[in-house]
Protein backbone atom coordinates (compact mmCIF):
# COMPACT_ATOMS: atom_id res chain seq x y z
CA UNK A 1 0.00 0.00 0.00
CA UNK A 2 2.90 2.25 0.87
CA UNK A 3 5.13 1.57 -2.22
CA UNK A 4 1.42 2.48 -4.49
CA UNK A 5 1.22 5.69 -2.44
CA UNK A 6 4.99 6.90 -3.61
CA UNK A 7 4.68 5.92 -6.89
CA UNK A 8 0.70 8.06 -7.28
CA UNK A 9 3.13 10.87 -5.85
CA UNK A 10 5.83 10.48 -7.74
CA UNK A 11 4.12 10.36 -10.91
CA UNK A 12 2.25 13.82 -9.81
CA UNK A 13 5.35 15.58 -9.11
CA UNK A 14 6.71 14.41 -12.44
CA UNK A 15 3.66 15.82 -14.16
CA UNK A 16 3.75 18.83 -12.14
CA UNK A 17 7.24 19.22 -12.94
CA UNK A 18 6.29 19.43 -16.57
CA UNK A 19 4.06 22.16 -16.79
CA UNK A 20 1.45 20.01 -17.81
CA UNK A 21 -1.21 22.25 -15.51
CA UNK A 22 0.58 25.46 -16.15
CA UNK A 23 -1.45 28.37 -17.18
CA UNK A 24 0.71 30.66 -16.30
CA UNK A 25 3.92 30.10 -14.65
CA UNK A 26 5.85 33.43 -15.22
CA UNK A 27 6.34 36.42 -13.73
CA UNK A 28 5.95 39.52 -15.81
CA UNK A 29 7.04 37.98 -19.20
CA UNK A 30 10.23 35.69 -16.90
CA UNK A 31 9.53 32.11 -16.88
CA UNK A 32 10.03 31.04 -13.21
CA UNK A 33 11.26 27.64 -12.01
CA UNK A 34 9.17 24.45 -12.26
CA UNK A 35 9.44 24.36 -8.42
CA UNK A 36 8.76 28.08 -7.90
CA UNK A 37 5.76 27.81 -10.16
CA UNK A 38 4.93 24.80 -7.76
CA UNK A 39 4.81 26.04 -4.38
CA UNK A 40 3.90 29.19 -5.29
CA UNK A 41 0.46 27.53 -6.99
CA UNK A 42 0.34 24.81 -3.83
CA UNK A 43 0.35 28.13 -1.10
CA UNK A 44 -1.96 30.44 -2.66
CA UNK A 45 -4.31 27.38 -2.83
CA UNK A 46 -4.16 26.47 0.85
CA UNK A 47 -4.42 30.04 1.61
CA UNK A 48 -7.68 30.70 -0.41
CA UNK A 49 -8.50 27.93 1.67
CA UNK A 50 -8.33 29.27 4.57
CA UNK A 51 -10.14 32.39 3.78
CA UNK A 52 -13.09 30.30 2.55
CA UNK A 53 -12.69 28.65 6.06
CA UNK A 54 -13.79 32.22 7.28
CA UNK A 55 -17.03 31.90 6.00
CA UNK A 56 -17.78 29.31 8.53
CA UNK A 57 -16.42 31.94 11.38
CA UNK A 58 -18.89 34.97 10.01
CA UNK A 59 -21.61 32.53 10.13
CA UNK A 60 -20.73 31.74 13.62
CA UNK A 61 -19.91 34.91 14.76
CA UNK A 62 -22.97 36.45 13.62
CA UNK A 63 -25.47 33.76 14.63
CA UNK A 64 -23.74 33.77 18.43
CA UNK A 65 -24.18 37.62 18.59
CA UNK A 66 -27.90 37.55 17.41
CA UNK A 67 -30.93 35.60 18.83
CA UNK A 68 -31.60 32.21 18.61
CA UNK A 69 -34.61 32.61 16.30
CA UNK A 70 -32.33 33.95 13.28
CA UNK A 71 -29.65 31.64 13.38
CA UNK A 72 -30.78 29.39 10.64
CA UNK A 73 -31.55 32.66 8.54
CA UNK A 74 -27.74 33.68 9.04
CA UNK A 75 -26.55 30.26 8.16
CA UNK A 76 -28.99 30.60 4.91
CA UNK A 77 -27.46 33.76 4.04
CA UNK A 78 -23.83 33.00 4.44
CA UNK A 79 -24.19 29.89 2.39
CA UNK A 80 -25.80 31.60 -0.50
CA UNK A 81 -23.50 35.35 -0.47
CA UNK A 82 -20.75 33.10 -1.26
CA UNK A 83 -22.62 30.34 -3.83
CA UNK A 84 -24.16 33.43 -5.63
CA UNK A 85 -20.82 35.33 -5.19
CA UNK A 86 -18.76 32.71 -6.77
CA UNK A 87 -21.13 32.68 -9.96
CA UNK A 88 -21.39 36.43 -10.08
CA UNK A 89 -17.85 36.93 -9.72
CA UNK A 90 -16.82 34.33 -11.92
CA UNK A 91 -19.06 36.30 -14.97
CA UNK A 92 -18.43 40.03 -14.52
CA UNK A 93 -16.39 40.60 -11.13
CA UNK A 94 -12.67 39.28 -11.79
CA UNK A 95 -12.79 40.91 -15.36
CA UNK A 96 -14.05 43.93 -13.93
CA UNK A 97 -11.50 43.97 -11.06
CA UNK A 98 -8.21 42.98 -12.66
CA UNK A 99 -9.35 42.66 -16.52
CA UNK A 100 -7.51 45.59 -18.66
CA UNK A 101 -9.22 48.12 -19.20
CA UNK A 102 -9.40 52.08 -18.02
CA UNK A 103 -8.81 54.30 -14.73
CA UNK A 104 -12.80 53.04 -13.58
CA UNK A 105 -13.10 49.56 -14.48
CA UNK A 106 -11.38 46.37 -15.99
CA UNK A 107 -13.43 45.61 -19.31
CA UNK A 108 -12.02 42.01 -20.36
CA UNK A 109 -11.65 38.59 -18.94
CA UNK A 110 -14.93 37.52 -18.26
CA UNK A 111 -15.97 34.49 -17.48
CA UNK A 112 -12.48 34.04 -16.53
CA UNK A 113 -10.58 32.24 -19.51
CA UNK A 114 -7.67 30.10 -18.39
CA UNK A 115 -5.25 31.15 -20.75
CA UNK A 116 -5.27 35.04 -21.55
CA UNK A 117 -3.69 38.20 -21.79
CA UNK A 118 -6.70 39.86 -20.45
CA UNK A 119 -4.92 40.23 -16.40
CA UNK A 120 -2.23 42.45 -17.01
CA UNK A 121 -2.22 43.80 -13.41
CA UNK A 122 -1.72 39.99 -11.96
CA UNK A 123 1.39 39.66 -14.08
CA UNK A 124 3.19 40.26 -10.70
CA UNK A 125 2.56 36.23 -9.24
CA UNK A 126 3.31 33.58 -11.13
CA UNK A 127 0.17 31.27 -10.16
CA UNK A 128 -2.14 30.21 -12.78
CA UNK A 129 -4.79 32.47 -13.85
CA UNK A 130 -7.31 30.36 -12.15
CA UNK A 131 -5.81 29.93 -8.74
CA UNK A 132 -5.84 33.53 -8.86
CA UNK A 133 -9.25 33.90 -9.00
CA UNK A 134 -9.92 31.51 -6.48
CA UNK A 135 -8.03 33.34 -4.04
CA UNK A 136 -9.67 36.58 -5.16
CA UNK A 137 -13.49 34.83 -5.12
CA UNK A 138 -12.91 34.46 -1.43
CA UNK A 139 -11.90 37.79 -0.39
CA UNK A 140 -14.82 39.25 -2.36
CA UNK A 141 -17.31 36.74 -0.67
CA UNK A 142 -15.76 38.34 2.83
CA UNK A 143 -16.36 41.84 1.68
CA UNK A 144 -20.51 40.43 1.06
CA UNK A 145 -20.76 38.40 4.01
CA UNK A 146 -19.70 41.80 6.09
CA UNK A 147 -22.75 43.37 5.27
CA UNK A 148 -24.84 40.61 6.72
CA UNK A 149 -23.95 41.21 10.31
CA UNK A 150 -25.33 44.93 10.38
CA UNK A 151 -28.68 43.83 8.80
CA UNK A 152 -29.20 40.64 10.86
CA UNK A 153 -32.54 39.85 12.22
CA UNK A 154 -35.00 42.21 9.73
CA UNK A 155 -33.51 41.87 5.94
CA UNK A 156 -35.79 39.74 3.64
CA UNK A 157 -33.60 36.91 2.53
CA UNK A 158 -34.37 37.61 -1.56
CA UNK A 159 -33.58 40.76 -0.75
CA UNK A 160 -30.05 39.87 0.63
CA UNK A 161 -29.64 37.38 -2.09
CA UNK A 162 -30.07 40.53 -4.67
CA UNK A 163 -27.64 42.86 -2.97
CA UNK A 164 -24.79 39.83 -2.56
CA UNK A 165 -24.40 39.56 -6.03
CA UNK A 166 -24.48 43.39 -6.92
CA UNK A 167 -21.58 44.04 -4.55
CA UNK A 168 -19.29 40.48 -5.36
CA UNK A 169 -20.34 41.42 -9.10
CA UNK A 170 -19.93 45.03 -9.37
CA UNK A 171 -19.30 47.72 -6.54
CA UNK A 172 -16.40 45.36 -4.58
CA UNK A 173 -14.72 44.86 -8.20
CA UNK A 174 -14.71 48.44 -9.07
CA UNK A 175 -12.67 49.16 -5.61
CA UNK A 176 -10.66 46.43 -5.87
CA UNK A 177 -9.74 47.64 -9.61
CA UNK A 178 -9.16 50.90 -8.08
CA UNK A 179 -6.24 50.12 -6.17
CA UNK A 180 -5.07 46.47 -7.10
CA UNK A 181 -6.01 46.70 -10.77
CA UNK A 182 -4.15 49.18 -12.54
CA UNK A 183 -6.88 51.89 -11.84
CA UNK A 184 -6.85 55.15 -10.44
CA UNK A 185 -6.17 55.05 -7.01
CA UNK A 186 -3.43 52.52 -7.96
CA UNK A 187 -1.61 55.91 -9.81
CA UNK A 188 -2.22 57.98 -6.62
CA UNK A 189 -0.15 55.73 -4.97
CA UNK A 190 -2.78 54.33 -2.22
CA UNK A 191 -1.05 50.97 -0.13
CA UNK A 192 -3.60 48.24 1.05
CA UNK A 193 -1.24 44.86 0.84
CA UNK A 194 -4.89 43.13 1.68
CA UNK A 195 -7.72 44.81 2.08
CA UNK A 196 -8.02 47.00 4.77
CA UNK A 197 -10.08 48.93 2.59
CA UNK A 198 -10.11 47.19 -0.45
CA UNK A 199 -12.14 44.32 1.32
CA UNK A 200 -13.11 45.47 4.94
CA UNK A 201 -13.72 48.81 4.52
CA UNK A 202 -15.66 48.50 1.46
CA UNK A 203 -18.00 45.70 3.23
CA UNK A 204 -18.29 48.25 6.67
CA UNK A 205 -19.64 51.27 4.30
CA UNK A 206 -22.22 49.27 2.55
CA UNK A 207 -23.22 47.89 5.90
CA UNK A 208 -23.44 51.25 6.89
CA UNK A 209 -26.06 52.13 4.36
CA UNK A 210 -28.18 49.12 4.51
CA UNK A 211 -28.46 49.96 8.51
CA UNK A 212 -29.74 53.00 8.19
CA UNK A 213 -31.78 52.10 5.09
CA UNK A 214 -33.42 49.34 7.25
CA UNK A 215 -34.09 51.40 10.63
CA UNK A 216 -32.66 49.70 13.97
CA UNK A 217 -34.45 46.48 15.37
CA UNK A 218 -37.53 46.71 17.58
CA UNK A 219 -37.01 47.10 20.66
CA UNK A 220 -33.43 48.81 20.49
CA UNK A 221 -34.28 51.59 21.78
CA UNK A 222 -36.90 52.89 24.10
CA UNK A 223 -39.36 55.88 23.49
CA UNK A 224 -36.55 58.16 24.52
CA UNK A 225 -34.23 56.77 21.91
CA UNK A 226 -31.73 55.50 24.45
CA UNK A 227 -30.21 52.31 23.37
CA UNK A 228 -31.11 49.10 24.77
CA UNK A 229 -29.49 45.92 25.30
CA UNK A 230 -30.53 42.79 22.68
CA UNK A 231 -28.44 39.76 23.47
CA UNK A 232 -27.01 37.29 21.23
CA UNK A 233 -27.89 33.76 21.86
CA UNK A 234 -24.26 31.98 22.05
CA UNK A 235 -21.39 34.03 23.13
CA UNK A 236 -19.13 30.67 22.85
CA UNK A 237 -20.21 30.76 19.16
CA UNK A 238 -19.36 33.94 18.49
CA UNK A 239 -15.82 32.79 20.32
CA UNK A 240 -15.77 30.02 18.50
CA UNK A 241 -16.23 32.18 15.13
CA UNK A 242 -13.35 34.91 15.64
CA UNK A 243 -10.82 31.92 16.53
CA UNK A 244 -12.11 30.31 12.83
CA UNK A 245 -11.81 34.14 11.51
CA UNK A 246 -8.51 34.57 13.58
CA UNK A 247 -6.78 31.39 12.05
CA UNK A 248 -8.24 32.43 8.60
CA UNK A 249 -6.14 35.62 8.66
CA UNK A 250 -3.17 33.92 8.22
CA UNK A 251 -4.24 32.92 4.54
CA UNK A 252 -5.76 35.90 4.26
CA UNK A 253 -2.75 38.05 4.93
CA UNK A 254 0.22 35.76 4.09
CA UNK A 255 -1.93 34.58 1.13
CA UNK A 256 -2.30 38.11 -0.36
CA UNK A 257 1.89 37.47 -0.98
CA UNK A 258 0.41 35.71 -4.02
CA UNK A 259 3.45 33.34 -3.64
CA UNK A 260 5.87 30.70 -1.36
CA UNK A 261 8.16 33.46 -0.58
CA UNK A 262 9.00 31.98 2.76
CA UNK A 263 10.72 35.24 5.11
CA UNK A 264 8.02 37.46 4.04
CA UNK A 265 5.32 35.09 4.56
CA UNK A 266 6.30 34.66 8.16
CA UNK A 267 6.88 37.85 8.35
CA UNK A 268 3.62 38.96 7.68
CA UNK A 269 1.72 35.76 10.03
CA UNK A 270 4.09 37.77 12.96
CA UNK A 271 2.72 41.01 12.19
CA UNK A 272 -0.84 40.08 11.35
CA UNK A 273 -1.14 37.42 14.99
CA UNK A 274 0.72 40.88 16.89
CA UNK A 275 -1.90 43.06 15.94
CA UNK A 276 -4.92 41.06 16.51
CA UNK A 277 -3.55 39.86 20.25
CA UNK A 278 -2.97 43.35 20.56
CA UNK A 279 -6.28 44.43 19.29
CA UNK A 280 -8.15 42.06 21.97
CA UNK A 281 -6.10 43.46 24.78
CA UNK A 282 -6.81 47.55 24.46
CA UNK A 283 -10.66 46.14 23.31
CA UNK A 284 -11.19 44.48 26.72
CA UNK A 285 -9.17 47.51 28.39
CA UNK A 286 -11.12 50.82 26.55
CA UNK A 287 -14.29 48.36 27.24
CA UNK A 288 -13.70 48.01 31.17
CA UNK A 289 -13.19 51.84 31.51
CA UNK A 290 -16.47 52.49 29.74
CA UNK A 291 -18.58 50.01 30.49
CA UNK A 292 -17.32 49.11 34.25
CA UNK A 293 -16.64 45.45 32.76
CA UNK A 294 -14.07 43.29 30.86
CA UNK A 295 -16.93 42.68 27.89
CA UNK A 296 -16.13 39.41 26.37
CA UNK A 297 -17.91 40.83 23.28
CA UNK A 298 -16.01 43.88 22.65
CA UNK A 299 -12.96 41.93 23.38
CA UNK A 300 -13.82 39.18 20.88
CA UNK A 301 -14.32 42.45 18.04
CA UNK A 302 -11.02 44.01 19.54
CA UNK A 303 -8.91 40.82 17.75
CA UNK A 304 -11.18 41.19 14.62
CA UNK A 305 -10.48 44.94 14.45
CA UNK A 306 -6.44 44.12 14.86
CA UNK A 307 -6.65 41.58 12.19
CA UNK A 308 -8.76 43.84 9.74
CA UNK A 309 -6.71 47.23 10.75
CA UNK A 310 -3.53 45.53 10.28
CA UNK A 311 -4.38 43.90 6.61
CA UNK A 312 -3.46 46.78 4.74
CA UNK A 313 -0.20 47.41 6.21
CA UNK A 314 1.32 43.78 7.25
CA UNK A 315 3.61 43.38 4.91
CA UNK A 316 5.45 46.99 5.08
CA UNK A 317 5.54 47.27 9.14
CA UNK A 318 7.60 45.89 11.56
CA UNK A 319 6.24 44.11 14.46
CA UNK A 320 6.53 46.91 16.77
CA UNK A 321 4.22 49.17 14.58
CA UNK A 322 1.93 45.95 14.26
CA UNK A 323 1.04 45.81 17.71
CA UNK A 324 0.42 49.19 17.64
CA UNK A 325 -1.53 49.40 14.97
CA UNK A 326 -3.87 46.69 16.50
CA UNK A 327 -3.37 48.30 20.00
CA UNK A 328 -5.13 51.75 18.46
CA UNK A 329 -7.87 49.37 16.41
CA UNK A 330 -9.06 47.63 19.87
CA UNK A 331 -9.09 50.76 21.23
CA UNK A 332 -11.43 52.64 18.48
CA UNK A 333 -13.68 49.66 17.35
CA UNK A 334 -15.00 50.17 21.00
CA UNK A 335 -15.41 53.94 20.67
CA UNK A 336 -17.14 53.35 17.40
CA UNK A 337 -19.65 50.89 18.27
CA UNK A 338 -20.51 52.90 21.33
CA UNK A 339 -21.09 56.04 18.74
CA UNK A 340 -22.85 54.18 16.33
CA UNK A 341 -25.61 53.46 18.80
CA UNK A 342 -25.85 56.35 19.94
CA UNK A 343 -26.49 58.11 16.56
CA UNK A 344 -29.34 54.99 16.62
CA UNK A 345 -27.83 53.15 14.27
CA UNK A 346 -28.08 49.04 15.01
CA UNK A 347 -25.43 46.72 13.63
CA UNK A 348 -26.34 43.97 15.61
CA UNK A 349 -22.51 42.22 15.56
CA UNK A 350 -20.66 45.35 15.17
CA UNK A 351 -19.83 44.76 11.65
CA UNK A 352 -19.59 48.56 10.80
CA UNK A 353 -17.30 49.00 13.45
CA UNK A 354 -14.81 46.35 13.57
CA UNK A 355 -14.92 46.83 9.48
CA UNK A 356 -15.64 50.07 8.16
CA UNK A 357 -13.85 52.10 10.37
CA UNK A 358 -10.84 50.05 11.60
CA UNK A 359 -10.67 48.96 7.92
CA UNK A 360 -10.21 53.31 7.17
CA UNK A 361 -8.10 53.07 10.51
CA UNK A 362 -5.79 50.61 9.30
CA UNK A 363 -5.36 52.10 6.09
CA UNK A 364 -4.55 55.23 7.11
CA UNK A 365 -1.92 54.30 9.99
CA UNK A 366 0.36 52.53 7.12
CA UNK A 367 1.00 56.13 6.05
CA UNK A 368 2.67 56.55 9.50
CA UNK A 369 4.10 53.34 9.89
CA UNK A 370 5.39 52.36 7.14
CA UNK A 371 8.91 51.08 6.96
CA UNK A 372 10.11 52.99 4.36
CA UNK A 373 7.75 55.44 3.36
CA UNK A 374 5.98 56.08 6.77
CA UNK A 375 5.86 59.56 8.25
CA UNK A 376 7.68 58.17 11.58
CA UNK A 377 10.29 56.80 9.12
CA UNK A 378 11.09 59.60 7.49
CA UNK A 379 9.10 58.73 4.28
CA UNK A 380 7.10 62.39 4.30
CA UNK A 381 3.66 62.65 3.68
CA UNK A 382 3.44 61.52 0.40
CA UNK A 383 2.05 58.20 0.90
CA UNK A 384 -0.04 59.77 3.77
CA UNK A 385 -2.37 61.59 1.60
CA UNK A 386 -2.39 58.90 -0.73
CA UNK A 387 -3.82 56.89 2.02
CA UNK A 388 -6.43 59.50 3.13
CA UNK A 389 -7.51 59.87 -0.46
CA UNK A 390 -7.81 56.29 -1.18
CA UNK A 391 -10.12 56.16 2.64
CA UNK A 392 -12.35 58.90 0.96
CA UNK A 393 -12.77 57.90 -2.40
CA UNK A 394 -14.17 54.00 -1.85
CA UNK A 395 -16.38 55.95 1.25
CA UNK A 396 -18.02 57.62 -1.30
CA UNK A 397 -18.64 55.09 -3.64
CA UNK A 398 -19.68 52.75 -1.15
CA UNK A 399 -21.93 55.43 0.13
CA UNK A 400 -23.63 56.47 -3.07
CA UNK A 401 -23.86 53.19 -4.44
CA UNK A 402 -25.05 51.67 -1.08
CA UNK A 403 -27.93 53.89 -0.54
CA UNK A 404 -28.87 53.61 -4.27
CA UNK A 405 -28.87 49.87 -3.98
CA UNK A 406 -30.67 49.49 -1.02
CA UNK A 407 -32.97 51.93 -1.69
CA UNK A 408 -33.32 50.66 -5.20
CA UNK A 409 -34.47 47.16 -3.32
CA UNK A 410 -36.51 48.58 -1.14
CA UNK A 411 -38.57 50.54 -3.61
CA UNK A 412 -38.96 47.57 -6.31
CA UNK A 413 -38.94 44.56 -4.22
CA UNK A 414 -38.70 45.64 -0.22
CA UNK A 415 -35.81 45.14 2.13
CA UNK A 416 -37.15 44.82 5.63
CA UNK A 417 -39.44 41.90 7.03
CA UNK A 418 -42.68 42.70 8.45
CA UNK A 419 -43.32 43.59 12.59
CA UNK A 420 -44.82 40.50 12.98
CA UNK A 421 -42.15 37.83 10.81
CA UNK A 422 -39.40 40.36 13.20
CA UNK A 423 -41.02 39.24 16.38
CA UNK A 424 -41.42 35.49 15.17
CA UNK A 425 -37.68 34.88 13.40
CA UNK A 426 -36.68 34.41 10.75
CA UNK A 427 -35.85 31.08 10.79
CA UNK A 428 -39.33 30.03 10.96
CA UNK A 429 -41.06 33.09 8.46
CA UNK A 430 -38.46 32.72 5.95
CA UNK A 431 -37.00 28.93 5.32
CA UNK A 432 -39.63 27.43 7.88
CA UNK A 433 -37.04 25.55 10.23
CA UNK A 434 -35.85 26.43 13.69
CA UNK A 435 -31.68 26.02 14.30
CA UNK A 436 -33.02 24.17 17.68
CA UNK A 437 -36.12 22.62 17.67
CA UNK A 438 -35.54 20.86 20.95
CA UNK A 439 -35.49 24.00 23.06
CA UNK A 440 -38.57 26.75 23.72
CA UNK A 441 -36.77 29.57 21.64
CA UNK A 442 -38.55 33.11 22.29
CA UNK A 443 -39.40 35.47 20.31
CA UNK A 444 -39.48 38.52 22.79
CA UNK A 445 -38.57 41.89 21.56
Amino acid sequence: MKKKVVIVVFALTCLLSLNVFALNGSVEGEKVSDAKYMADTLWVLVAAFLVFFMQAGFAMVESGFTRAKNAVNILMKNLMDFSMGSIAYWAIGFAIMFGTGGWFMGTSGWFVPSETTAFASLEWSSVPTHAAWLFQLVFAATAATIVSGAMAERTQFKSYLIYSVFITGFIYPVVGHWIWGGGWLSNVGVSDFAGSTVVHSTGGWLALTGAIVLGPRMGKYDGEGNPRPIAGHNLPLAALGVFILWLGWFGFNPGSQMGADAADISSIAVTTNLAAAAGAITAMITAWIFLGKPDAGMSLNGALAGLVAITAGCASVSPVSAAIIGALGGIVVVLSVLLFEKLRIDDPVGAISVHGTCGALGTILLGFFDSESGVFFGGGYGLLGAQVVGVLAVLVWCLATGFILFYGIKVVTGLRVSEDEEMAGLDYEEHGASAYPDFNVSSIR
